[in-house]
C-alpha cells in the first residue's frame, strides 16, 4: 500500500475544517497507527464560496464539481460532512459506484436511507463508515458493534440532542421558561433559528433508528419511531418534577421485551439518582442495560467541528487498515434481525400527567374513578391551587401499558372539563 492515502472531501464549513484540522495535528500518530499517512486532496465546495485561505493552510485543490473527485484515481476514501438529505445521498452514491469509500457525519440521510446505502456499500465492495452520526465525539457505534458484540443489549437510553439538553439544563437550574432558554440557545449558536429538528425530538429519532440498528439488528423507519419534543414544556411542569424527585430530559430510547423492540423520543421524568440526570448543558450520553455488562455510560461531547472530526478520522483510519487487509465491503455492524415493535398493550411504564380541573367539589373523585376504571393506580399526587377557578394536579401513575393510558386520556376528553398540560413517561427507578 502507498504511504499517503489521499481523501476527498464533500463540504468545507465547520465539521470539515475540523477534519483539517485534526489530519494535521495527529498525523505523526496516523501514521504509527496505520502504517500511512492521510491527506486530503481536493476538497468541494460551492460556487463563489472563498476557501483561498484553507486551501493554502492545508495544501489542497478546491473544486466545484464532483466529478473532479470522483474521478481521480489517487483519491480512495471520499468524507462526506455537508449535511442534508440531498445532494449527500447522490453524491455518496455515485462516491461508491466510483469505487470510493465513503465516511459520512450524516444522521438523517442514515436513518432515512441507511438500509440503501450500505447495501450499495457491499454490492460495491467497498467501505462505508459514520461514527460521527450519532452523539459526535463519543464513539458510541463502534463501541456498540465491537466492544459489545458479545454481549445481550436490552435497553438503550440517550440524550443524544444537545440544544434539547441545554434547554432543560436552565429551565432546571434557573427555574427559566422554555421560550427564554430558546432564545439563548439560539444566540449561543446551539440552536438553528429554525429549531424544529432539535425541540420536536426530530434529531434525536434519527439517531435512535441507527441505535436501534446497531444495539438490536432491526432496520425501524420513522415512522415506527413515537417522537415528541420539549417544544412548549412548561417552567411549572420541569419545578414539579424536580420536587418529585425528577429531571426532565429529552430522552431517545429503545428497548427491547422478548424478540421486539419499542423507539422512542420523549421528554421524560429520570431520577436524580439515574446517571442520566446528571448530564448537563450541552453534552451528550447514552446508557446501555445489557445481561454481560450490566450498565454503563458513555458520555462526552455531541456536536462541534473537533470532537466530531475525531469520529470522521477514526473511520477514515478503520478503512485504511481495512483496505491494506483487504477486508472490504463489510458491513459497520453485521448484527442483523427480523424488524418486530413492541404493541402497546405490552409498553409498559409509569408517566406524569399535569392537569388543570375547576376548582369544584368532586373533581378529584371524578379522576379517581377514571383511574380506577382503567385499572390505574397513583403512585405520588400533587394538588395545588390554581387562579381560584381552577386547580392543577399532578400525578405519577403506577407502571401500565401504552393502551390503558390511551383510555385514561379518551376518558378525561369526553367525560370531564379536564385540561391535560402535560403527560411524560417516568423512568429511573
Amino acid at each position: 500500500m502507498e504511504k499517503t492515502v489521499k481523501v476527498g472531501l464533500l463540504g468545507l464549513g465547520v465539521v470539515g475544517t475540523g477534519v483539517l484540522e485534526i489530519l494535521a495535528d495527529h498525523q505523526e500518530k496516523i501514521k504509527k497507527s496505520i502504517g500511512a499517512s492521510l491527506v486530503v486532496s481536493k476538497a468541494l465546495i460551492r460556487p463563489g464560496e472563498d476557501k483561498s485561505a484553507l486551501a493554502k493552510k492545508y495544501n489542497l485543490e478546491l473544486v466545484t464539481e464532483l466529478e473532479a473527485i470522483l474521478a481521480d484515481p489517487e483519491i480512495a476514501i471520499v468524507v462526506e460532512v455537508m449535511g442534508r438529505i440531498e445532494p449527500a445521498r447522490t453524491f455518496i452514491k455515485k462516491a461508491l459506484l466510483s469505487g470510493k469509500h465513503v465516511v459520512t457525519a450524516n444522521k438523517d440521510l442514515l436513518a432515512q436511507y441507511g438500509s440503501e446505502l450500505v447495501d450499495l456499500a457491499r454490492d460495491q465492495q467497498r467501505n462505508l463508515y459514520y461514527e460521527a452520526s450519532v452523539a459526535g465525539g463519543i464513539p458510541i457505534l463502534r463501541t456498540i458493534a465491537n466492544s459489545l458484540a458479545a454481549d445481550d443489549i436490552t435497553e438503550v437510553l440517550g440524550i443524544v440532542n444537545g440544544t434539547t439538553n441545554y434547554m432543560l439544563t436552565k429551565m432546571v437550574q434557573e427555574h427559566r421558561t422554555y421560550e427564554e432558554t430558546l432564545k439563548e440557545a439560539q444566540e449561543l449558536g446551539f440552536a438553528e433559528s429554525d429549531p424544529t429538528n432539535d425541540v420536536d425530538g426530530i434529531d434525536a429519532a434519527y439517531k435512535m433508528v441507527i441505535l436501534s440498528k446497531f444495539a438490536f439488528g432491526m432496520t425501524v423507519t420513522m415512522d415506527q419511531v413515537k417522537i415528541k419534543g420539549i417544544r412548549g414544556l412548561a417552567a411549572e411542569d420541569v419545578s414539579m418534577a424536580d420536587r418529585l424527585g425528577y429531571t426532565v430530559k429529552l430522552i431517545g430510547s429503545t428497548i427491547k421485551k422478548d424478540d421486539s423492540i419499542s423507539v422512542e423520543v420523549g421528554p421524560v421524568l429520570v431520577a436524580h439518582h439515574h446517571p442520566l440526570a446528571s448530564i448537563h448543558n450541552e453534552m451528550n450520553a447514552v446508557f446501555i442495560k445489557s445481561s454481560g455488562i450490566g450498565e454503563s455510560m458513555y458520555y462526552g461531547p455531541g456536536a462541534g467541528s473537533r470532537p466530531t472530526a475525531t469520529s470522521i478520522v477514526a473511520d477514515l483510519m478503520t478503512i485504511v487498515n481495512k483496505m491494506k487487509k483487504n477486508t472490504v465491503g463489510h458491513r459497520f455492524t453485521g448484527y442483523t434481525q427480523p424488524t418486530k415493535i413492541t404493541p402497546p398493550t405490552e409498553n409498559i411504564s409509569k408517566y406524569f400527567l399535569s392537569l388543570e380541573m375547576p376548582d369544584e367539589h368532586g373533581q378529584f373523585l371524578k379522576l379517581a374513578e377514571i383511574m380506577s376504571q382503567a385499572e390505574v393506580g397513583f403512585e405520588q399526587v400533587v394538588q395545588e391551587k390554581g387562579d381560584g377557578a381552577h386547580a392543577r394536579v399532578v400525578l405519577i401513575t403506577h407502571a401500565t401499558s401504552e393502551t390503558k393510558l390511551a383510555t385514561i386520556q379518551q376518558a378525561i376528553k369526553e367525560k370531564t372539563k379536564y385540561k391535560l398540560l402535560s403527560l411524560m413517561k417516568v423512568m429511573g427507578e
